[in-house]
């Protein structure tokens, strides 16, 4: 069976996104707010390219005339960021298993977050999904002994800034170069001043660590630029499926690579997790084929006597 380029290039995206713990492993040395703090400003070079050699600015001027506009961005900038410095810090502390719980519940915040703020009404299947996974999530809360904050606020900050993101005009790549130009000066900043204090790690006599975070850009933008491509040519039911590839690869990475440790009690927690998404997954993709079907009978000409 052939796989369609935009299936190839969902899991080219996922893939990276799934290997990112590994990039960020690399670059344990270096604390997570100076990581943060490259990747917003070499993103920002990296898409400013991108725009650049597309010819692609017209954009930007009438986006800078428009108030709501430019409120939404920088709130999206502000949780990417918030997301962006748990996911890191969490990788190089020694927690990327539950870094994958975050965006493994992340599909259910989004069903929450579309029933409190886009008043969509709630499914039987989708209320199942989403009791499942609180009651996995409070039984992981009593296992750990603490709540599993780190994955919480991964997928909130993910789930609110997906839901802020629609309300906006821009592109992903447009909307990307937005949200990294606003901390771009602060960011900027804040590496001169470490660099100007001798406690900087960027051309710190490590080419290496400099090297790598040059490339927080290109780690950021290229599976963005192929979760773009895929978006254009697969349906959202099959681009939702493919997103499960990440938080699965960053569960085995944490598991076997790195020997995190998890027990038959934490087990337990995830399969309430899974078991939710597996209803909520088949469910979608059964009212997606109802409303294809649905559709179709409505485009056939009625019967003429």
């Amino acid at each position: 069976m052939k796989i369609s380029r935009g299936t190839l290039y969902g899991i080219g995206a996922y893939t990276l996104w799934g290997l990112l713990p590994i990039y960020w492993k690399a670059l344990k040395t270096v604390p997570a707010p100076e990581i943060l703090a490259n990747r917003m400003v070499w993103t920002l070079v990296f898409v400013a390219a991108l725009l650049t050699f597309r010819r692609h600015w017209r954009w930007l001027r009438p986006s800078l005339h428009e108030r709501r506009l430019i409120l939404t961005y920088l709130a999206t900038a502000t949780l990417l960021a918030v997301n962006w410095l748990t996911y890191i810090w969490a990788v190089n502390a020694g927690y990327i298993i539950e870094t994958s719980l975050g965006y493994f519940i992340n599909p259910l915040i989004n069903v929450l977050l579309g029933l409190l703020f886009l008043h969509e009404r709630l499914r039987g299947a989708q209320m199942v999904a989403l009791l499942l996974a609180a009651g996995g999530v409070l039984y992981l809360t009593a296992v750990y002994g603490s709540f599993p904050w780190i994955a919480i606020t991964l997928a909130l900050s993910f789930g609110f800034y997906g839901l802020l993101r629609k309300t906006g005009s821009l592109d992903s790549t447009e909307g990307l170069t937005f949200e990294t130009a606003v901390y771009f000066i602060p960011a900027l900043a804040y590496l001169l001043v470490l660099n100007a204090n001798g406690t900087g790690s960027f051309a710190g006599g490590d080419p290496r660590i400099t090297l790598l975070l040059v490339g927080t850009g290109l780690v950021t933008g290229i599976p963005l630029l192929l979760f773009g491509a895929a978006a254009k040519r697969i349906t959202l039911t099959n681009l939702g499926l493919l997103q499960y590839i990440a938080p699965t690869m960053q569960f085995l990475l944490g598991l076997f690579v790195y020997d995190e440790p998890f027990n038959r009690s934490q087990l337990l927690g995830f399969v309430f997790i899974w078991l939710a998404l597996i209803i909520y997954t088949l469910e979608g993709v059964r009212h997606s084929r109802y409303k294809n079907g649905a559709a179709k009978l409505k485009d056939v000409p009625a019967a003429v006597d």
